[in-house]
């Protein structure tokens, strides 16, 4: 592989060229434990698009494979490296290229961290809606690879929904220009939502032209509390039925209230179940809206609603749904998983997971966006413990189960990556697996880019270790 590295080094610099294995080691995984991951040759950082491209003819020359990776934020495994690969890391290509105003577009690199986006692009007036929980240090790239959602989804989407066009080195190294900057165009197959949300597995995003908004008002809140869970799932259906389009709605079961509660040191008096919606339309609009949203809660038996329009108040209120994660850290490590099921059946999830919970021994915290289904069940396990994380896993893949059986999907927003393989071709079946199939080996015959992620070709992928 000397000669690999050589072409490496001459393609990048040789700075940017990391092979030290406890330096390469950081950039194995990402953040789902339970993903298996590999042993790389090399991490690469490239600079341009003409770097990128080089470092692709290079190695499939050499017939090593590549696994592109963001900033390491996913949930999925979709970014493990495999035994032998090269890591082709993002995250320098990080300038925001162009923010056009007047057609509400920006035009970016992947390894711009979401976050830094919104605020260069507020100062225009304008708004990029997709907000995944990691925001302040997720990047652009990533988000398109997963197909990444966040709290705003409900009225706004997932980011596919702002995503005009694409830069993408394919399997030759030649970069293929998908999309358009208008508004409309239906020229061709829609090449650029195939390759948002591929995880990487069809080629390397190296520029993306994205839609804006304008920027919405300041965010009136509204947080309900109820004495069950079915109580707020009655209110959602209420919600969503009624035609009412939040910007935001949010609900925390029991044990993740009692978890925030007991980290934040203040009570919450949410009973089991705590919803918090956001309106973004301003002035009397939002407080019709926010009107309408409390009278259906109130309709479905909620104990205590209270609205306001500070916006320190409601900073206050959303900081308490941002804190879950942090405040089970408190019990243990946190196994995230990630189903969306239809909004009529949010109660029947939350019961599910407990029921699974109370089998399993371990901690089980209900989160999610209720306004568009998708659940984010966490489970809270000794990591030390090898019973522990056995059981862990067992439930992970019950919550998926339940998932299904409810009519949902196996991910809202994290993706497939290298943990939920079999759960994908179960969801798809046998003709929607044959044609995953066929687009990848018609895209990337040699299985160059990230094999074994989200489906394989009939091989083993080159995968050796767990976390």
């Amino acid at each position: 592989m000397e000669a690999l590295l050589a072409e490496l080094r001459s393609a990048v610099g040789p700075d940017a060229v990391l092979t030290d294995v406890d330096v390469t080691a950081s950039y194995q995984r990402d953040m789902m434990p339970l993903a298996p991951y590999g042993q790389p040759l090399a991490v690469v950082l490239p600079t341009s698009a003409e770097q990128v491209q080089a470092v692709v003819r290079a190695c499939a020359a050499a017939g090593t494979p590549i696994v592109p990776r963001g900033a390491g934020s996913g949930l999925s495994g979709a970014a493990n490296a495999v035994d032998g690969c090269v890591v082709l890391v993002t995250t320098k290509m990080n300038a925001i290229v162009e923010i056009d105003p007047d057609n509400r577009l920006a035009v970016v690199e992947p390894g711009v961290v979401n976050l830094d986006l919104r605020g260069a692009v507020e100062k225009h007036g304008l708004f990029y809606p997709p907000d995944p929980s990691s925001y302040d240090w997720c990047t652009i790239g990533g988000n398109l690879s997963t197909n990444a959602g966040g709290l705003c989804c409900v009225k706004y989407g997932v980011t596919t929904d702002s995503v005009l066009g694409l830069d993408v080195v394919l399997a030759d190294g030649e970069l293929l220009r998908t999309g358009r900057r208008t508004v409309k165009g239906v020229a061709g197959y829609d090449l650029t939502k195939l390759f948002v949300g591929s995880e990487g597995t069809l080629g390397v995003i190296t520029r993306a032209t994205l839609a804006l908004r304008p920027l919405p008002q300041a965010p009136a809140t509204l947080v309900a509390a109820f004495a069950g869970t079915a109580d707020a799932g009655a209110a959602v259906s209420r919600v969503v039925t009624e035609g009412i389009v939040p910007s935001l709605m949010e609900i925390m079961d029991r044990t993740s209230i009692r978890a925030v509660e007991q980290y934040l040191k203040t009570d919450l008096n949410a009973g089991a179940a705590l919803l918090l919606c956001q309106s973004d339309s301003g002035g009397e609009a939002g407080r019709r809206e926010l009107a309408a949203i409390e009278q259906a809660c109130v309709a479905a038996g909620a104990e205590l609603v209270y609205a306001t329009e500070d916006l320190g108040e409601g900073r206050d209120l959303l900081a308490a749904r941002r804190a879950v994660l942090t405040a089970l850290e408190v019990y243990g490590a946190w196994l995230t998983d990630d189903v969306c099921v239809p909004r009529t059946k949010i109660a029947d999830l939350i019961a599910g997971c407990e029921r699974i919970s109370a089998v399993a021994g371990l901690r089980i915290a209900v989160v999610g966006h209720a306004g568009d289904g998708n659940m984010h069940p966490t489970i809270v396990y000794d990591p030390t413990s090898a019973d522990e994380f056995a059981r862990a896993r067992r439930a992970f893949d019950e919550i998926l189960e339940l998932g299904l059986s409810l009519g949902g999907t196996i991910t809202g927003e994290h993706g497939v990556g290298k943990i939920k393989r079999e759960w994908l071709a179960r969801e798809i079946g046998p003709v929607g697996l044959r044609v995953h199939r066929e687009i990848k080996r018609a895209l990337d015959p040699a299985n160059l880019f990230n094999p074994g992620s989200m489906f394989d070709l009939g091989e083993e992928p080159r995968v050796s270790r767990r976390a």
